[in-house]
C-alpha cells in the first residue's frame, strides 16, 4: 500500500509533537538539495583533512545527495537530542586536574547510536500509524550523511566556526539524527548564522586543528586522534592532549552560545562507571575483560582496549610525576601490544623514568 502524498504542513506539526513526546528536543524538515556543500566537502577531502577516515571519501556524491544514498528520498526529517549529563563533574575542573581522565561529555553515558536509532524508529512507527506505510531509512552518525548540513537546512541551527551545529536556544551539546523519507514534506527555512567575529573555538583548540573558520584538519583533532585513529598518536601532538583520553570538548566549552545549552533529562545519558571523575591510574589498570564489561553499551567500547590503553598512556605521560603514575606505566611496559608499549615508553620518558 502506497502512502497518500502529503504536503500538508499540519502533518509536519504533528511530527514535531510526536518527536518531542518520544524524547527529541527539536525536529525539522530538510529538502534533498545539498549542492552548496559539495564543493566544500570535495576541497576538504582533497586537502587530506579526513586523515585515515577513508569512508569519508568512499561514497562519492552520496554524502551530499540523499536521493542517491536512499533512492526515492524527497525529504529528510532531522532531529536534535540534548546529551549533556546534568550531574557530571564540571568539565573544566577535570581538565585542570592532571591526575584525572577527561572523557568527552557525549560518551559518559549510553551509546547514543542505540538511543537515537530506537527513538527514530519509534517516530517512523508513529507516522505510519497516522498515514499508513511509507518509505524511509533512519540514520544517526551511521552512514554517508551530512548531518550538520541537513540540520542546518532544516532550520535547527547554523554551522559554527568549529564546524559543529549551533543553536541560539541550545548551543551545541546535542546529537543529530535523520529519517530519509519518500514523503514530500514542506521544508523548514534555514536560520541565519550568529558566530559574528568570535574566534574562541579556534583560539582554544589544544592542537590548533581548526585551521580556519569552518575548516577542521581532523588529523590534528584530539577527537580523531583518540577515537578514529588506529595507529600511534604523533609525538609532537601528544603533550597537547593533556588528560583528554576520549574526545575533546574545548571548542564547545568556550562557545558563548552554550550558555543556553540544556542538560539532558534522559537516564540514558547519565554518567556511567564514574567516568566524569576517574583517575588515569585507575582506568589504566582495567584488564581487557574489565574494559569490555564496563564499556558494554557505551560508545567507547568500539575503540577497543588497545587504543584505550594507548590514550591513557599519553594522559599519564602528561600527568604530574608521582610514584603511582610511574608504577602504573611500568606495569604495562611489557604489554603484548607494540602500540601500547611504545606509548608507555614515551610516557615514562616524560617523567625521566625508565622501563626497568
Amino acid at each position: 500500500m502506497e502512502p497518500a502524498p502529503s504536503t500538508d504542513s499540519a502533518l509536519v506539526d504533528r511530527i514535531r509533537v510526536w518527536g518531542r513526546e518520544i524524547g527529541f528536543d527539536a525536529v525539522g524538515i530538510a529538502g534533498v538539495d545539498l549542492g552548496d556543500a559539495e564543493a566544500g566537502l570535495a576541497a576538504w577531502l582533497a586537502a587530506g583533512f579526513h586523515g585515515s577516515m577513508d569512508y569519508m571519501a568512499r561514497h562519492g556524491s552520496k554524502r551530499t545527495r540523499p536521493a542517491e544514498l536512499v533512492p526515492g528520498t524527497v525529504s529528510v526529517i532531522t532531529v536534535r537530542m540534548n546529551y549533556l549529563p546534568a550531574a557530571a563533574r564540571d568539565a573544566w575542573s577535570v581538565l585542570g586536574d592532571g591526575e584525572r581522565a577527561y572523557v568527552s561529555r557525549y560518551a559518559l553515558g549510553r551509546d547514543y547510536h542505540k538511543v537515537l536509532r530506537n527513538r527514530l524508529q519509534a517516530l517512523t512507527d508513529r507516522i505510519a500509524v497516522e498515514i499508513g506505510p511509507f518509505g524511509y531509512r533512519v540514520f544517526t552518525d551511521s552512514a554517508p550523511v551530512q548531518e550538520v548540513e541537513l540540520a542546518r537546512a532544516a532550520g535547527l541551527g547554523w554551522r559554527g566556526k568549529h564546524t559543529l551545529l549551533l543553536s541560539r536556544d541550545a548551543g551545541s551539546w546535542y546529537f543529530l539524527g535523520e529519517i530519509y523519507t519518500d514523503l514530500p514534506l514542506p521544508p523548514d527555512a534555514p536560520v541565519s548564522a550568529h558566530c559574528g567575529s568570535c574566534t574562541r573555538c579556534l583560539d582554544v583548540c589544544p592542537t590548533q586543528a581548526i585551521v580556519a573558520p569552518y575548516r577542521l584538519d581532523a588529523r590534528r583533532c584530539i577527537s580523531y586522534l583518540t577515537i578514529e585513529h588506529a595507529g600511534p598518536i604523533p609525538e609532537a601532538l601528544r603533550p597537547a592532549l593533556g588528560n583528554r583520553i576520549y574526545g575533546c570538548d574545548d571548542c564547545q566549552l568556550v562557545c558563548p552560545w552554550n550558555r543556553y545549552a540544556q542538560p539532558s533529562g534522559l537516564p540514558d545519558f547519565a554518567v556511567r562507571n564514574g567516568l566524569d571523575d576517574a583517575t588515569l591510574v585507575d582506568l589504566f589498570a582495567w584488564t581487557e575483560a574489565e574494559f569490555d564489561r564496563r564499556m558494554e553499551g557505551s560508545a567507547i567500547r568500539r575503540i577497543g582496549h588497545e587504543r584505550w590503553l594507548r590514550n591513557l598512556a599519553v594522559g599519564l605521560g602528561n600527568a604530574p610525576t608521582t610514584p603511582a603514575v610511574i608504577e602504573a606505566l611500568r606495569a604495562r611496559a611489557d604489554d603484548p601490544s607494540m602500540l601500547v608499549r611504545e606509548h608507555v615508553r614515551w610516557a615514562l620518558g616524560r617523567h625521566g623514568a625508565t622501563v626497568v
